[in-house]
């Protein structure tokens, strides 16, 4: 089966979970969809982990864009997000909207937009209303990584609980189809899960959202620092690293036994 935007909300009324990672290019694409993952997110944080720059700021819309048609060619089932690159949306409904747009053509079934202010809503909504899924993102959004003074813990006081959960409120009133919690208290996420009719997906935000998101790299042990609520499943790193070095070994010493 191909898993559409409906399917998200069908796993939340069944309260049953779902899993969502992240994208960067064919080949790790078209694993990630054999293997059943049901959601893939063309996370700006190809940015930081496939095209190294420091945050994810600097990327663009043609580099996304690039990416998600790589990873399009490589997916027959799971569901395809993309994030709109910083600058990319905030400026008006309307640029918001001729942005999402070019990444529907490109093959994505939605896209990605952070924050939850009545500016931002408004956004979503016109967005929605045109035809396009829109993701939301709250809590630690990367795109206000200076304005949050670094990638810290966010939500952490009752009123910015609260604010965090009016937002969340805002966001599904402006029809976003579901809301990724990043970073944030796991009682906090939890009564917001709780507050909404429609999915959370948690990353680093505990156990009981209706679904969780890791970056694919991190998951992996591909990066040199990952955040703290993630525990790689393996050191992938160090695996393909020997592997290499073997590799380069098994080459110098049959030039040398000739």
């Amino acid at each position: 089966m191909s898993f559409s935007i409906r399917y998200f909300q069908t796993c939340r009324d069944q309260n049953r979970p779902f899993v969502a990672l992240t994208a960067t290019e064919y080949t790790l694409a078209k694993i990630l969809d054999q293997a059943g993952v049901e959601l893939l997110l063309v996370g700006d944080s190809l940015a930081m982990v496939a095209l190294g720059y420091p945050t994810t700021l600097p990327v663009s819309v043609d580099e996304m864009l690039h990416h998600t048609r790589a990873v399009v060619r490589g997916v027959k089932r799971a569901a395809i997000i993309t994030d709109l690159p910083f600058g990319s949306y905030e400026l008006s409904p309307q640029q918001a909207f001729a942005t999402a747009t070019r990444f529907m053509q490109a093959g994505a079934q939605g896209v990605k937009l952070e924050g939850g202010s009545p500016a931002m809503t408004q956004t979503v909504a016109f967005v929605v209303e045109r035809g396009i899924p829109v993701l939301g993102h709250l809590g630690l959004t990367p795109q206000a990584v200076h304005q949050l003074g670094g990638f810290r813990q966010q939500a952490k006081t009752p009123e910015a609980a609260q604010e965090l959960e009016n937002a969340a409120l805002r966001l599904q009133a402006a029809g976003a189809f579901a809301i990724v919690l990043e970073h944030i208290p796991a009682q906090v996420a939890t009564h917001i899960t709780q507050k909404l009719t429609i999915p959370t997906i948690g990353i680093g935000a505990g156990s009981h959202c209706s679904g969780q998101i890791l970056v694919t790299h991190d998951l992996l042990g591909l990066t040199e620092k990952y955040p703290p609520f993630v525990q790689p499943v393996l050191d992938l790193k160090t695996v393909i690293q020997s592997a290499i070095e073997q590799f380069c070994r098994q080459v110098r010493e049959d030039i040398e036994s000739e």
